[in-house]
């Protein structure tokens, strides 16, 4: 049976890395946070740019990442820093219910003086940092993963040959008990109609087709004309011509297994399957709205070349176009490109990827880690007060 070697977490969860993470609930200590993050060897560190004054949609959210990435199964233990006394004592709470280590400092305790509270989130960092490296890796199943489905600056070679190739090892992971998921909402239009058929239900069908919809008509209310914004000019350029033919090649991602659900943006799966993320299109937010829900790894393929990747989750980029995969041998951490000259089949490649993404688990580093690419973008719905 195909498995990995993890982080087992006391929630039952299984990491494929062990950070530290050093999370700023608000804009005022994002600095801080960074300092701290930066004095600390192999910390993550997610800056929250903004705080008070969000309402409805954006507030859920804000929220729901200040809970979740803590509990992300790639996360051993966390530093809380913020400037929101009451928000902290909620977050805190949360992080402690995890089982993992955690500890959280406010400006107001430290007098708001911020070289205060750079030196105890710094020392309790240290102390965190060394205790999470006595862990190990034990074995785990395929089935303990979770893993987002993405595609950026995409060009013909994508949704020939890279996006499928993605769906295939999507179906393997979901045949085995894992979980998958796809997002971009913009880019299902044209095609929703093929994921409706999909539908486990007809009341996914139908959520699948409203998330589309309002999507399209948030898009005509604003004015904007989806060709030129969506696929952009660089998808253009590449020779992709129309949302509708993107779009085919986007939910080639989602394999050929029925679709179990629509998530929201940072919505967790709640049981085995293949899942659809109703989430904006743009890579940043779309890899974190993965990460929040539990993503321990993310497969992204590109056409002409995108560099972006989480920094909480290990992203696998890859793509299909010949002189891609020969221009940035530093920047794709697979070869798809036989496949498009046709001297290897799918499934073979789909073997060859689906190894890659367990080694990666396991541990073996991807070059947006190596360069230190990574980010984390949660996303924002409205205008705050």
């Amino acid at each position: 049976m195909q498995g990995f070697d993890g982080y087992h977490r006391p929630d039952g969860s299984v990491g494929v890395r062990n950070h530290l993470l050093v999370l700023s609930l608000g804009g005022l200590t994002s600095p801080t946070a960074r300092r701290v993050g930066s004095l600390l060897g192999g910390a993550v560190t997610v800056a929250m740019p903004y705080g008070s004054g969000l309402l409805g949609e954006d507030r859920a959210v804000f929220v729901a990442a200040l809970m979740r990435l803590p509990a992300h199964p790639n996360v051993g233990a966390t530093v809380l820093i913020g400037d929101n006394p009451p928000l902290m004592e909620q977050v805190a709470a949360a992080a402690e219910r995890t089982g993992k280590p955690c500890a959280a400092f406010t400006l107001d305790a430290c007098g708001h003086d911020a070289l205060t509270l750079t030196d105890r989130a710094l020392r309790a960092g240290a102390a965190l940092a060394r205790q999470i490296s006595g862990y190990r890796r034990t074995p785990a199943p395929l089935s303990a993963l979770t893993v987002g489905l993405e595609c950026g600056r995409s060009d013909p070679s994508s949704g020939l040959v890279a996006n499928p190739l993605l769906g295939l090892v999507a179906d393997r992971m979901v045949d085995a008990g894992g979980r998958a998921m796809i997002g971009e909402t913009t880019e299902w239009l044209g095609a929703e109609h093929l994921l409706e058929r999909r539908a486990a239900t007809p009341a996914v069908a139908a959520a699948i087709h409203a998330a589309a919809l309002r999507r399209e008509q948030a898009a005509v209310a604003a004015g904007i004309d989806l060709t030129g914004n969506n696929p952009g000019p660089t998808n253009i350029a590449a020779g992709l011509s129309s949302i509708e033919e993107k779009s085919l090649g986007n939910i080639a991602k989602s394999g050929h297994r029925p679709i179990a659900g629509v998530l929201g943006y940072g919505q967790p799966p709640p049981r085995p399957g293949m899942w659809v993320m109703d989430a904006p299109a743009y890579a940043p937010e779309s890899l974190t709205g993965f990460v929040m829900a539990g993503a321990q790894l993310l497969l992204f393929t590109t056409g002409v070349g995108n560099s972006y990747v989480s920094a909480l989750a290990p992203t696998l980029k890859l793509s299909a176009n010949p002189v891609t995969c020969a221009a940035l041998g530093e920047q794709l951490d697979f070869d798809a490109s036989s496949v498009f000259r046709g001297s290897e089949g799918p499934e073979p490649a789909a073997d060859r990827l689906l190894a890659a993404l367990l080694d990666t688990a396991s541990g073996q580093a991807t070059w947006g880690e190596v360069l230190g690419e990574g980010s984390e973008v949660v996303s924002r719905f409205g205008a705050a007060l």
